[in-house]
């Protein structure tokens, strides 16, 4: 299996061409993923919330359109949601490449978990690719960053989920949107991430930049910062890659 760890892969789709939208050429992204894509192949897309059914279907078909774009044409482009949830495995063993829509992390985390996803991924051997809170609920044990008015300061709320268990890697995306964003009266990053950071490493990245997990390497592509015991510090930058 080959994990790509995204915040968003989305860009925007250039004059005339008649797409929502086109996947990220920067940082070798695009490139990357079609070392994976199979020619005939399905995709498979397990979404964020599961009763957000017109949602889901037009976000799988904007995906289809623009990975399409891109040359990489899916024979089925499914959508896994509460109206076929039951179907995930065969679909699973169906698809060469599988998408972890965006959305609220702790909602789609109990999804994942209602269905048995960790445990039905287990022997897969296609792609993976996470976007936002589906990269986040990737690892063993996710930090669901407080994201909701309410949250920060709810103590019944958990901020440490069981994950997919791909990787031990914890990532936050979006940096450039809600870096300075005020949550509950706090700071989203200064007061809130910071403060939690405390023996753990948290790997911010902006949208174009993303992670590849592979063989039990993990390469870093592109502009992220480090957050670890209070302290964030840029380990890389727009066009590099490191092994992390």
């Amino acid at each position: 299996m080959v994990v790509f760890l995204t915040s968003s892969p989305c860009d925007d789709a250039p004059e005339g061409a008649d797409v929502p939208f086109i996947l990220k050429e920067e940082n070798e992204f695009v490139q990357n993923l079609k070392k994976h894509y199979v020619a005939g192949s399905n995709c498979l897309m397990i979404s964020a919330n599961p009763e957000a059914y017109e949602r889901n279907d037009r976000m799988a078909n904007e995906f289809r359109e623009g990975f399409a774009y891109h040359g990489m044409v899916f024979e089925e482009m499914w959508i896994c949601d509460w109206r076929n949830a039951e179907q995930v495995e065969e679909m699973i063993d169906s698809s060469n490449m599988i998408i972890l829509a965006g959305g609220h992390v702790p909602t789609q985390n109990a999804f994942f978990r209602e269905i048995g996803l960790r445990e039905k991924l287990q022997d897969y051997d296609g792609a993976v690719m996470g976007i936002s809170a589906g990269t986040m609920n990737c690892a063993d044990v996710v930090y669901a960053q407080p994201e909701e008015e309410g949250e920060s300061i709810d103590p019944d709320y958990q901020r440490y989920l069981r994950g997919l268990g791909f990787t031990d890697i914890n990532v936050l995306p979006h940096y450039q949107m809600v870096k300075d964003y005020m949550l509950d009266g706090r700071r989203l990053y200064e007061d809130i991430t910071f403060e939690d950071s405390y023996g753990q490493r948290f790997y911010v990245l902006v949208d174009g930049s993303y992670i590849i997990v592979e063989d039990g390497r993990n390469v870093l592509y592109g502009e992220t910062y480090l957050i670890q015991d209070g302290v964030m510090e840029k380990i890389c930058s727009f066009g590099e890659k490191i092994s992390i």
